[in-house]
C-alpha cells in the first residue's frame, strides 16, 4: 500500500520556498493544522456536546453568533497565541485586531487574519462549514507592538492562506504561492495527509453559485450573466448547473474540483457586497490564482484591491477563468451603457 505525504512532511520538504521564514511559517501552519483538528472534533459531537444553536450575541457585523462560532474563534486564537510566531491577529468574529505582547512575541514577523466558521448556520442541518486563513508579513518594525496597517495589505501581499472543510471527510487546503494543495484528515491515525497535489480550476466549467433568491437586487450585468448560464450550450445542448451552499468554502471547494464559478454580487441589501475582503475574498483569491482559476470584484483582480477597514466588504466572483471574465464582461457592459 502506498505511504501518502503527511502535511507536516510536505511543509517541512517545502520550507526552501521560505528560505527567510526560518522555520516560523511551517510552525504557523502546524498550529493551524491542531486548531482545525480541535474545532473539526467539536463539530463532529456538537449535537451531542449541546454547542448548536445561537449563543445569544451578535458579531461585529451585526450577525447572530453560533455557539461554534465562539468556540472555534477561541480555540483558534489560543492554538495561534500559543505558538508565538505571530504578532497579531484579526478575526471576523471580532471587532478589533489583537496585538500579542508577549516576551515569545517580540521576535515574530506574521499576521493571520481569520474566518473561524465559515458558513456556521449550517451547523444545525449538519451541511458543511470550514475555517479560512489569510497571512502575511508584518510591515511594522519587529519588536513593535502590530499596527492596523500590518492587516490592511493588500492580497497580493499574502504569503499564505487556506481553508479547513469539515465535510463527509475533513481537509486542509493551502497555498504558499507555489500551487494550491489539498489534504484529507485521517481520523483513526490523527494526521492530514496529502490527497489533492497541484489542485486545478478546469479552464471553463458548467456550475454558477450564487444566492438567486436576491436576483431583484442584482446589478443587470449578473442578470445578463445568469440567463447566459440557462442558455443551452451549443457543446452539450444544456444549460448550466445551479449549486448553492451558502458556505463560501463548501461552495469554492466543489467548484474547484468540478469546474464553476461562485458569484457574491453588489445589490440593494449588500451595496458594498457581502463577502469580507480581508477574511474570505482575498484567502480564496490566492488559492484560485495559485489553481489556475481567476478572482474578481467585477472590474479587476480583486487581490489587488487597497483595504481601508479591517472588516472591509467586496463583491466576490471567483472560479474558472472562462466564467469569471464574462461575468467581468457583463458588468463592463452594463457600465458603458
Amino acid at each position: 500500500m502506498e505511504r501518502h505525504t503527511t502535511l507536516g512532511e510536505f511543509i517541512i520538504q517545502n520550507q526552501k520556498d521560505f528560505p527567510y521564514a526560518k522555520g516560523e511559517l511551517s510552525s504557523l501552519l502546524s498550529a493551524i493544522r491542531l486548531a482545525g483538528k480541535m474545532v473539526n472534533q467539536e463539530i463532529n459531537k456538537a449535537g451531542l456536546a449541546e454547542i448548536r444553536g445561537k449563543a445569544g450575541q451578535e458579531n461585529v457585523q451585526g450577525e447572530s453568533q453560533a455557539k461554534l462560532d465562539v468556540l472555534a474563534n477561541d480555540m483558534f486564537i489560543s492554538t495561534l497565541k500559543d505558538r508565538g510566531e505571530i504578532c497579531g491577529l484579526a478575526s471576523e468574529e471580532l471587532e478589533d485586531f489583537l496585538v500579542f505582547n508577549e516576551e515569545k512575541h517580540k521576535n515574530a514577523n506574521y499576521v493571520v487574519l481569520i474566518d473561524p466558521l465559515d458558513g456556521s448556520s449550517n451547523i444545525d442541518v449538519d451541511i458543511t462549514v470550514g475555517t479560512i486563513f489569510s497571512i502575511y508579513r508584518r510591515i511594522s518594525p519587529v519588536g513593535t507592538p502590530v499596527t492596523l496597517e500590518d492587516f490592511l495589505q493588500p492580497g497580493i501581499n499574502q504569503v499564505a492562506a487556506g481553508y479547513l472543510i469539515y465535510g463527509t471527510s475533513t481537509m486542509l487546503v493551502y497555498t504558499t504561492g507555489n500551487g494550491t494543495h489539498g489534504f484529507t484528515f485521517d481520523p483513526g491515525i490523527g494526521s492530514f495527509f496529502l490527497s489533492h497535489p497541484h489542485m486545478k480550476h478546469s479552464e471553463s466549467g458548467r456550475i454558477y453559485s450564487i444566492n438567486e433568491g436576491n436576483y431583484v437586487h442584482f446589478p443587470q450585468g449578473i442578470k445578463k450573466f445568469i440567463r447566459w448560464t440557462q442558455e443551452l450550450n451549443e457543446e452539450e445542448n444544456r444549460p448550466f448547473t445551479s449549486r448553492y451552499i451558502g458556505s463560501l468554502v463548501a461552495d469554492f471547494h466543489r467548484n474547484m474540483l468540478l469546474g464553476g464559478v461562485y458569484l457574491y454580487p453588489t445589490g440593494t441589501t449588500s451595496p458594498k457586497g457581502k463577502l469580507r475582503l480581508l477574511y474570505e475574498c482575498n484567502p480564496m483569491a490566492f488559492l484560485a490564482e495559485q489553481a489556475g482559476g481567476k478572482a474578481s470584484d467585477g472590474y479587476g483582480r480583486v487581490m489587488e484591491r487597497i483595504p481601508t477597514e479591517l472588516h472591509e466588504r467586496a463583491p466576490f466572483y471567483c472560479g474558472c477563468k472562462t466564467e469569471v471574465e464574462k461575468i467581468e464582461w457583463f458588468l463592463n457592459e452594463e457600465k458603458t451603457n
